[in-house]
């Protein structure tokens, strides 16, 4: 059983761990980080394609709400658990909710649940407290900047339209016919271009709260959390908002019949808390990160 320990089989050998892609999968340290009642963080450790990674694994259990931007499970749903899992820099795979799944199957993770990647250590978490909400956060900002900044043009883009005059007066010079040397381009229809590797989230926060909230709450209390990200960020000195992948999971028991609190901006009582837990744990994980170029 990955996780905890496996019992000897009585015919054999001991099973080998469970192998995904060719990456074995194997789960074999456990520290649960002190917080507040409530689903706790445990931080794992695993080898993948000769890889030593962490991940952190909450275990909800049923009746939690989570609403969230993660790659695998987003939006807003009953989640049994989240998955936070640290990838090696340079990602090559073409499908992180895919990974992830197989991640959590390893585990032994089952029902919906949110996962979230980042090349950060995720060893290297931190976490903030305020008022029975608990803010767990992986910050790696070595590719970090501005959310609202200029547009900019693939390099690829810029090579053909650097090329298009010169394609043009061919073609003047051979009556509207392009010579073999500058054939003309094949369009490319919209949402067939090459893929990429996606970039994996370096900075992700999720947030357990012990209180119900509304749905107009739960998206309110990820704009809280990353306010909050953002002033921390500027408190240690960045000059950024984040980096272009973070990801927020905000976990809180399922409503009853009152429909859970109404409000979670930063001046309602629990976005205030929410935003102070978030702010506490992304400082302290954004101090070391003033000297990256």
């Amino acid at each position: 059983m990955i996780g905890g320990a496996r019992r000897p089989r009585e015919d054999g050998p001991e099973p080998v761990p469970p192998s995904h892609q060719g990456c074995a999968i194997d789960s074999v340290r456990v520290h649960l980080p002190a917080q507040c009642a409530g689903p706790r963080a445990e931080l794992r450790d695993r080898h993948e394609d000769g890889h030593r990674l962490h991940h952190l694994v909450w275990r909800l259990g049923p009746g939690v709400r989570v609403c969230s931007s993660a790659v695998l499970g987003g939006g807003i749903g009953p989640r049994a658990w989240i998955l936070n899992a640290q990838v090696p820099g340079g990602y090559p795979r073409l499908d992180p909710d895919r990974h992830l799944a197989e991640i959590a199957a390893a585990e032994g993770l089952t029902g919906p649940g949110a996962g979230l990647m980042t090349a950060a250590e995720v060893a290297a978490y931190t976490t903030g407290r305020d008022g029975g909400v608990t803010a767990t956060v992986t910050t790696g900002l070595g590719v970090r900047g501005w959310a609202a900044a200029p547009e900019t043009t693939a390099p690829e883009t810029l090579a053909s339209q650097t090329a298009a005059p010169e394609c043009a007066a061919d073609e003047t010079a051979t009556g509207g016919t392009p010579t073999p040397e500058t054939p003309a381009p094949e369009p490319v229809a919209p949402g067939t271009e090459p893929r990429t590797p996606p970039r994996p989230g370096t900075v992700n926060i999720v947030v357990v709260l012990p209180v119900a909230l509304s749905d107009a709450a739960l998206v309110n209390a990820v704009a809280t959390a990353t306010e909050a990200k953002v002033q921390a960020l500027l408190d240690a000195g960045l000059d950024c908002s984040g980096t272009p992948t973070d990801a927020v999971c905000i976990a809180a028991p399922e409503p009853g019949p009152g429909g859970g609190e109404p409000f979670a901006g930063p001046r309602s009582p629990w976005g205030a808390r929410i935003a102070r837990a978030v702010h506490a744990a992304v400082l302290a994980g954004a101090r070391p990160a003033r000297g990256l170029s």
